[in-house]
């Protein structure tokens, strides 16, 4: 009889962390590029808010940025 040493949910767990890995990896490279929007609209003083999805009703660049990042994600599921 053989004994497994892998962990209950081993390859399943395995998974996730991948999973994790490309959300947050989706997540970063979105932040930066929508960071780089918004600072070069701020700096510019144009209305940057309404060119990122669901960023108009934020008030501060990283809030709105986030914001911006998250309704992407949402479209790519």
């Amino acid at each position: 009889m053989a004994i497994s040493t892998q962990s209950a949910g081993g390859p399943q767990q395995h998974l996730m962390k991948e999973d994790f890995k490309a959300f947050y990896g989706i997540f970063a490279v979105g932040f930066v590029v929508f960071l780089a929007i918004a600072l070069v609209g701020q700096a510019l003083g144009w209305q940057w808010r309404s060119w990122l999805p669901g960023a108009e009703g934020v008030k501060s660049v990283t809030g709105g940025v986030k914001t911006a990042v998250y309704t992407f994600m949402s479209h790519l599921l």
